[in-house]
């Protein structure tokens, strides 16, 4: 039997959700750009308040804001487009817009693997060696920590798409999920997909489990550290610097893990999808709060930041 396959594949059908409750789509319309506005808005928050204030340029709050800044990236990757066929009451995306988007969602959630990593290395080295941590953290090795971790996210996500391009897709495709996800892609093509089978469970391995075993390693390293501490109150401020990090840490993998474990389970693409919304969605959106109601400095920024705004207002207003 001779296998059809069509080259002029242009589009796919993100199916999205309750797509056989149209009566509740302007529910999940609502809530969806409610959860949006809230992710972009607290994000930017962060970054402006460490902007405004000079006490939070150090290397810790330096990660931070680029933690929030992919945390916009990573979440504006896949609702506006969720909302777009929502509104327009389509599921299409194209072929190009599909390939960008995932390009996209492979880069920024490698990023968020990486800086969680990164921003574990500098606690491990502000805690285990406080005497020398604005030498071993300076400017340029911050600079070159967050370079590598665009580098490495880069190259992944071209390996990834590159794969892809290669494959070939008999019909137009529906895709059971609410973005354009590596996997289903991969799967519900006609030709050969073992090569990226492979490359996907080896990335997998060196870019997820490695970042984590770090994160573990520095955890274990701070533990001992802060055990050794002969006081309580100093326990509780050296376990305090790094508590919203780790409570981020904690969310971020165990909703990813909770995802992909699920999904090998089941078997079910839809449960998938709606249990993809916590590490594509909520986690980015839970990020700001986590980090404001748990540090003192951001509050104080945060402060700073409303006051000048509440100030300039009557400045800049006309006389």
């Amino acid at each position: 039997m001779e296998q059809e396959n069509d080259t002029q594949l242009s589009e796919f059908f993100l199916l999205g959700f309750s797509e056989d409750q149209p009566q509740i789509q302007p529910l999940i319309f609502g809530l969806f750009l409610s959860m949006y506005l809230v992710t972009v808005i607290g994000n930017l928050l962060i970054i402006m308040a460490i902007i405004v204030d000079s006490r939070l340029h150090t290397p810790m709050y330096f990660f931070l804001s680029n933690l929030s800044f992919v945390d916009i990236c990573f979440t504006s990757t896949t609702v506006p487009q969720m909302l777009v066929n929502i509104q327009t009451q389509s599921k299409v995306i194209t072929y190009a817009g599909c390939i960008t988007q995932m390009y996209f969602l492979l880069l920024f959630s490698g990023l968020d693997i990486f800086l969680l990593t990164v921003m574990a290395y500098d606690r491990y080295v502000a805690i285990c060696h406080p005497l020398h941590y604005m030498i071993i953290m300076n400017t340029r090795r911050c600079g070159l920590l967050i370079l590598a971790c665009w580098i490495i996210g880069i190259l992944n996500s071209l390996l990834h798409s590159f794969l892809v391009l290669r494959l070939s897709f008999c019909t137009n495709l529906e895709i059971p999920h609410f973005f354009c996800e590596l996997n289903q892609v991969v799967h519900h093509a006609c030709s050969d997909v073992f090569l990226n089978d492979m490359v996907i469970y080896i990335t997998a391995m060196l870019l997820a489990v490695g970042p984590l075993s770090g994160i573990l390693y520095s955890y274990s390293k701070i533990v001992s550290s802060i055990r050794a501490i002969s006081s309580a109150q100093g326990k509780y401020k050296a376990f305090s610097t790094c508590a919203s990090h780790l409570s981020v840490v904690s969310l971020f993998y165990c909703t990813l893990l909770g995802v992909y474990l699920s999904s090998a389970v089941t078997q079910n693409p839809r449960a998938t999808a709606t249990a993809s919304l916590m590490y594509t969605v909520v986690t980015p959106m839970l990020n700001p709060f986590i980090y404001s109601l748990r540090n003192k400095d951001i509050k104080k920024a945060l402060k700073i930041l409303l006051e000048s705004v509440t100030r300039r207002g009557p400045i800049d207003s006309p006389s």
